[in-house]
């Protein structure tokens, strides 16, 4: 059909199909208002934390390792308790400056945020070149910086930040029959062993956990304190 233009054109568009008419359209969904551990995080006035003590046979007074913890989300179900901050205080002046320098470090990771359970391992990994010690419990430890490790470790471990890997009911129920079969062939009672040693004297040092619990049982070496076996 031709339509005729007797008056003068002022403007034009194409013509376009109209869609359906339907529902509107939802809204955007709101951001995110979950606080993650980032170096930005301004530190609160007031921060939990918790203190340990090591005591080392390097040195007549005691380390004091205090972590202090910030919490993300609280009172939400994104709530979090991550590590802060560290410091490491001791009438010892002796190690003064390299524990100022990791305290430093050690907290500049803790506010980077992400994974920072890797530090454990770092920190567990260095040995003195005048070798090791003992700790309480027959439980090796290649330097101080190991032991300062293994209490950061500990501190993760109690805020959630490390999932506890140690040994199932069952595996437990196992080293402790074995334990008992071993002190029953000695005639041992815990009683006569030193009080500061949990596992009998001439134990020897287990490579997987560094306690000294290992045994001989049933022409086996059997640690009776993770239950490594060379037997399997």
């Amino acid at each position: 059909m031709t339509i005729r233009i007797e008056k003068r054109i002022t403007g034009y568009e194409v013509a376009r199909d109209q869609p359906p008419a339907g529902p509107p359209a939802a809204a955007p969904a709101p951001e995110s208002k979950v606080v993650q551990m980032h170096e930005k995080l301004e530190r609160p006035e007031m921060l939990m934390g918790s203190t340990y003590k090591i005591k080392t046979p390097l040195s007549e007074h005691a380390l004091y390792v205090t972590i202090n913890d910030v919490v993300l989300n609280p009172g939400t179900e994104h709530e979090l308790r991550r590590p802060f901050e560290i410091f490491i205080n001791s009438k010892n002046m002796d190690h003064f400056q390299w524990i100022v320098a990791l305290t430093r470090i050690i907290s500049a990771v803790f506010r980077k945020g992400g994974d920072v359970t890797f530090l454990v391992e770092e920190l567990r990994s260095v040995f003195d070149p005048r070798g090791g010690y003992f700790k309480k419990g027959g439980r090796y430890m290649p330097s101080l910086v190991a032991e300062i490790g293994d209490a950061i470790e500990g501190h993760m471990r109690m805020i959630g930040l490390i999932k506890d890997d140690g040994l199932d009911e069952h595996q437990r129920r196992h080293v402790e029959e074995k334990r008992a079969q071993f002190e029953a062939s000695r005639n041992l009672a815990r009683s006569e062993t030193d009080p500061g040693d949990a596992f009998p004297p001439g134990a020897q040092l287990c490579s997987k956990c560094n306690t000294k619990a290992v045994v001989a049982m049933d022409n086996c070496m059997t640690c009776l304190n993770c239950g490594e076996s060379k037997c399997g």
